[in-house]
């Protein structure tokens, strides 16, 4: 009998062994970034993000050659596309990283509101008179349109997360993955 219930106690301290053991387990992908020092996982992150940000670079110059071989205006419309590419590419890149992503968003947002902005006031230049203006102030008005847009969104996330008691920020690794 004092060996069956030695048993029983057994099974079931191993029962809940076994059950703590799981919760407290790391899976493969996190323990590979545990054993490694923080400095090497912010340097890993860093030599990534300077690798993004040499692409980006190379893309642009390669964008910038092309539109050497142009003359005139359309020499500009293409600069205009090449830089504004650019500053796309580099907000998209920051926002990747950035802890408040409704901010983050809002930045990405902007900078292509400002981009397209930038390239069809570069179309409207070659226009004349009242029709250039009345371009321009399309133009204008376009990219206002796209950046009140993008404020409203971001204060509705905002206010989504205020609401749902969540933080307003988000910490890069509980992004979810793209």
């Amino acid at each position: 009998m004092k060996l069956k219930l030695t048993g029983i106690a057994l099974a079931v301290a191993f029962a809940f062994a076994t059950a703590a053991q799981a919760q407290t387990t790391q899976t493969p992908a996190k323990r590979d970034t545990a054993d490694k020092p923080r400095t090497e996982q912010t340097a890993s992150t860093r030599k990534a993000k300077d690798a993004e940000e040499e692409r980006i670079e190379q893309t642009y110059k390669a964008d910038k050659e092309k539109c050497d071989a142009l003359k005139a205006n359309a020499k500009d419309i293409c600069m205009a596309e090449a830089k504004g590419k650019q500053k796309v590419a580099k907000a998209e890149l920051d926002a990747r990283n950035d802890k408040d992503q409704a901010k983050a968003q809002k930045k990405v947002q902007d900078a292509k509101a400002e981009a397209t902005y930038e390239v069809a006031k570069e179309r409207c230049d070659e226009q004349k008179g009242e029709a250039k203006d009345a371009c321009v102030k399309q133009a204008r008005v376009e990219r206002d349109k796209a950046k009140g847009k993008a404020e409203k969104t971001a204060e509705a996330k905002r206010e989504q997360r205020a609401a749902t008691g969540g933080s307003a920020e988000r910490k890069p690794a509980d992004r979810p993955a793209k």
